[in-house]
């Protein structure tokens, strides 16, 4: 799969499903609204947070899939940012092979 995206590449498949309904949809709110029985504003929210993981693994691609998992996990607000960037030294520590 080296022709698609990293940000691609990284989504849950949950989101995969959400953006090819939205394509399908001709990008109607109100057609996914109603195939997932909920609110526009709801369907409005979850579009919001599908681009904001997108933007997240669009600006700077992921090294690797725990790179991924650790961004999406601060832009979820899962995790903090302080925490992040703390596992992700460790992780770069680790894999370059020298251990702290």
């Amino acid at each position: 799969m080296s022709n698609v995206p990293a940000w691609l590449q990284h989504l849950e498949e949950e989101d995969h499903q959400f953006i090819k309904r939205f394509v399908l949809a001709s990008g109607s709110l109100k057609e996914l609204a109603d195939h997932y029985g909920v609110s526009y504003p709801t369907i409005r929210l979850r579009l919001d947070r599908v681009i904001d993981r997108i933007r997240t693994l669009d600006d700077v691609a992921p090294a690797d899939a725990f790179e991924a998992r650790i961004r999406l996990l601060v832009t979820d607000g899962e995790m903090s940012a302080r925490l992040a960037k703390e596992l992700l030294q460790l992780h770069k520590t680790v894999v370059k092979g020298g251990r702290k």
